[in-house]
């Protein structure tokens, strides 16, 4: 096969990988039931005048399912995590206690998890979408090249559409995961 034609296969896989970790990295936003310290990745804390990620400026655990503490490095900040975590407007009320902060999960109702479950599917169609474009430029690049005969272009194209497959099998089977994941109470 034409090396062009191979190295466009190969930047397409790569891409499509991009893709589906992308999505991982999105669902593991996306809280299914049990308390977890990624629940609280989007959370910025004014940290002496400049916004810092909540991991930075402390331990954030979880003793049980329904449980997250945080436990800030310098007491002082107690109060702007306290601050930063309502802002961020993901759906806790953490309590002070005058050492650390301790957010209680509450349990997801029937209609949160379909809802969850429905943000799922969106994200898992916005990864199959980023797949569905890599295709599209792979092919375009593909049709542009001058040094390739037409057969080349053809397997090169076949080699694509099978990659989208594959991939676009793996997003739907990291989404029935998900979906599991989310549902099972």
């Amino acid at each position: 096969m034409n090396e062009d034609i191979q190295f466009i296969i190969d930047s397409t896989k790569e891409g499509m990988d991009a893709a589906v970790r992308h999505l991982e990295k999105q669902f593991v936003n996306i809280r299914a039931g049990k308390a977890s310290p990624a629940m609280l990745g989007s959370v910025m804390v004014d940290y002496y005048g400049s916004p810092t990620p909540l991991s930075q400026v402390a331990n954030v655990n979880t003793p049980d399912g329904r449980t997250i503490s945080v436990q800030p490095w310098e007491k002082n900040m107690l109060h702007e995590i306290e601050k930063a975590i309502m802002v961020a407007n993901i759906g806790f009320n953490p309590m002070n206690n005058g050492d650390m902060i301790i957010i209680n999960v509450p349990p997801l109702t029937e209609e949160r998890r379909r809802e969850l479950a429905k943000q799922a599917k969106a994200e898992a169609e916005d990864g199959k979408i980023g797949v569905r474009n890599a295709r599209k430029d792979a092919n375009n690049d593909i049709k542009k090249l001058d040094d390739a005969s037409e057969d080349e272009k053809k397997i090169g194209e076949v080699e694509i559409q099978k990659l989208t497959d594959i991939y676009v099998k793996k997003i739907d089977e990291v989404l029935s995961v998900k979906e599991k994941e989310i549902m099972t109470v």
